[in-house]
């Protein structure tokens, strides 16, 4: 149960960075009945951005900047954090509870920790409490989780995101928060984190699977809910990364929600005033010896792109098509890993938008990047980054960055 409850922090480390029971480590210690785990990440990285300008270069939903270039220092895909983890034996259950904060390098503005920092004197920045929930089951049933926690649709895509220990595309470089985008809405729609409850069954000969109720979200002004969101994944792992064999994972996840028009709506002719939003994504990843490889794509109607739920659907409530993915070769030489990917995520026109608009028609982009393991501990991150957005209208823009930094994790 100790390994699900490090998540986005120690399960991208052990995949990428250095061995499991390294990366899980963290500062333990025991409290009467309770054993205590301290653990998480500290992040800085030099930022660099070259924007396009001029005409021709607005997409409403783009993620290449447009504009300024731009240098900052700033936190990666990832910010910091620091997770306390408590579990015990009670009644023949294992209990965990968790709580994690997230704090970031740079200074927050008025719109919060996950929105455009504030570069400016004087300025403090946020703490993003992603993680508040605790557990309870056993081996021989399962385990049932009740709380904030990250999500089940696309969590397996960010995990195995190779940008998940850099930068990846800046975004809002030149007011940099607590995140830069990585692959989110760049061959992915962000997991998030969301108030859940959840079952988790337990693995069976390498296959395990999930399902549960989570807050649903708003879809543009479709603000009114009267039942949950759901999510549901399984997933099959198979080999022993020591043995030099073939080692892999296959994952498939589906989140579902209903959204409607609030009572004091006023409902514009032919608008629906309700919509069903559903996507399904999966992927496969395989490694042997020292190389290693990623492909993953997702497909739905009705949850939108970059988030879920953003630019789900036309202003009357028809919905948009959307689905992308990514293709990710790494190689590891020693101490030192060498990565190259491409993604895409794109978006389709309902029937209510016009096609000559300059709502986005694709983000894409491609990485290039070395991952060098200073110690069990730490790693630097060099990345190079070419980003692009496209319109219906025919608008783009186009973005290089390039990333200098490292990760510590603890």
């Amino acid at each position: 149960m100790k390994k699900n409850t490090k998540l986005l922090i120690a399960a991208s480390a052990a995949s990428w960075l250095v061995p499991m029971s390294q990366a899980l480590a963290g500062i333990d210690f025991n409290a009467g009945d309770w054993k205590m785990d301290i653990s998480g990440n500290v992040n800085a990285f030099y930022v660099g951005t070259n924007c396009d300008s001029g005409a021709n270069t607005a997409v409403v939903g783009g993620l290449a900047c447009t504009g300024d270039n731009s240098a900052a220092l700033r936190n990666g895909l990832l910010p910091a954090a620091l997770v306390f983890t408590g579990t015990t034996r009670q009644d023949d259950l294992d209990i965990n509870v968790t709580i994690g904060l997230y704090p970031g390098i740079n200074s927050s503005a008025a719109a919060g920790v996950n929105g455009a920092g504030l570069p400016a004197a004087l300025q403090t920045p946020g703490i993003d409490a992603r993680q508040a929930f605790f557990t309870f089951g056993d081996a021989s049933w399962g385990t049932v989780k009740l709380g904030r926690d990250i999500g089940l649709f696309a969590k397996d895509a960010i995990l195995d995101d190779m940008t998940l220990l850099g930068v990846g595309t800046a975004g809002g470089n030149s007011a940099p928060g607590n995140t830069s985008l990585g692959r989110i809405g760049i061959g992915y729609i962000y997991t998030d984190w969301e108030p859940q409850i959840l079952y988790t069954t337990p693995t069976f000969n390498g296959f395990s699977a999930s399902g549960g109720i989570f807050q649903p979200l708003d879809a543009g002004d479709y603000t009114k809910h009267t039942s949950p969101q759901f999510q549901i994944g399984g997933n099959y792992t198979w080999g022993d990364p020591k043995s030099g064999d073939l080692v892999g994972k296959v994952w498939l996840d589906v989140v579902s929600q209903q959204a409607q028009l609030p009572g004091s709506a006023t409902v514009l002719a032919g608008q629906k005033t309700s919509f069903t939003g559903t996507a399904v994504d999966g992927g496969v990843k395989l490694g042997i010896a020292g190389f290693e490889g990623v492909l993953y794509a997702y497909s739905g109607s009705g949850v939108g792109t970059t988030g879920l739920y953003i630019l789900a659907s036309d202003v009357l409530g028809n919905t948009r098509d959307s689905d992308g993915g990514y293709l990710q070769a790494t190689y590891k030489i020693s101490k030192v890993k060498f990565g190259v990917s491409y993604g895409i995520s794109e978006l389709k026109e309902a029937s209510a938008d016009a096609s000559s608009s300059n709502l986005l028609k694709s983000n894409s982009s491609v990485v290039g990047g070395v991952y060098y393991s200073l110690s069990k501990n730490v790693t630097l991150v060099g990345e190079y980054i070419n980003s692009k957005s496209k319109a219906f209208s025919g608008n783009s823009a186009t973005e290089n960055d390039y990333a200098i930094g490292g990760i510590l994790f603890f």
